[in-house]
């Protein structure tokens, strides 16, 4: 794994937990939690977590 794809892969994942924590709090919902892992997957494009 290459400096990049680690950064990628980090970045992904802090992402996540963030969109989690928002959704836990009842600031986004279920489906706005999809639509945005979708987009967070596009933009980073993680290799581990996209497994």
């Amino acid at each position: 794994m290459t400096k990049e794809q680690f950064d990628q892969e980090k970045n992904y994942r802090i992402s996540v937990i963030l969109s989690k924590e928002l959704m836990s709090k009842g600031l986004i919902t279920n489906e706005e939690f999809d639509r945005l892992d979708t987009m967070l997957l596009e933009k980073y494009q993680p290799i581990i977590s996209s497994l």
